[in-house]
């Protein structure tokens, strides 16, 4: 039976006795319906992953004692910055869960010219905290301990001016150069994809004119959800851990 993976914020040390919190009690407790004895393992970025065995189990806690810590080698070793233009639920959903899945180290969703999904103030945290969750989910799935950051959304505009460090690509169909025009093994990459309809001309060369190089994946266009996965995948396998 594969050994159940669960991410906590709780400091983790072998030896220690934790109490889990209610989300994540009720999963264990009816979703897994784990018991006494039971081992699972619990992780994150900053202390790692510990094999636990289940103390205690109620209806609103299980309390868990840690063990040995065991290797966490799924965590990218290219670090991969995601902007990705807003696109409308199962869609964005799905493009933030497989990018994780695929190695991405953080995602900035960006409000851009053809972006079709308006998010009030009260909707955008909301929004925020359902996306890391998924992030958080796939990154228990996928043998990661270093959950990406899901960044607050902003304009495209205030998004390019940051400082972006590394290798820039912004994906264009209507570019001429492919991924195999760059040689040079980049420290970090930071990856600019439009939402559904795409990004403008105007915004490719506002991008362009940010250090971003406009790069082609092949003869297809992509939906907007598919792009960041093959874009991931082939950075990591050209410069990354595939």
């Amino acid at each position: 039976m594969r050994l159940s993976r669960i991410h906590t914020t709780h400091a983790l040390a072998e030896g220690n006795t934790l109490p889990l919190n209610d989300d994540t009690a009720h999963y264990l407790g009816k979703v897994l319906r784990v018991r006494p004895g039971d081992t699972l393992s619990l992780f994150n970025a900053e202390h790692g992953e510990f094999l636990a065995s289940i103390v205690s189990v109620d209806k609103k806690h299980v309390t868990v004692q840690l063990g040995e810590r065991i290797p966490c080698a799924a965590d990218p070793s290219l670090p991969i910055h995601l902007g990705l233009g807003l696109s409308r639920g199962e869609r964005m959903d799905y493009a933030i869960q497989k990018a994780t899945e695929a190695g991405v180290s953080g995602i900035t969703p960006l409000l851009t010219q053809r972006c079709e999904v308006k998010l009030r103030n009260e909707r955008m945290e909301t929004r925020l905290q359902h996306w890391q969750r998924i992030a958080i989910s796939a990154s228990e799935q996928c043998g990661r301990c270093a959950v990406p950051v899901i960044h607050a959304p902003e304009t495209l505009e205030s998004w390019l001016q940051r400082t972006h460090e590394g290798l820039r690509f912004v994906l264009d169909h209507r570019a001429t150069r492919a991924l195999s025009g760059h040689e040079d093994a980049p420290a970090s990459i930071t990856l600019l994809i439009g939402p559904e309809g795409g990004l403008s001309e105007d915004e490719v060369e506002q991008a362009n004119t940010a250090g971003f190089h406009s790069l082609r994946l092949g003869p297809r266009v992509l939906r907007t959800e598919t792009a960041p996965v093959i874009a991931i995948a082939l950075l990591q396998q050209r410069w990354g851990d595939y």
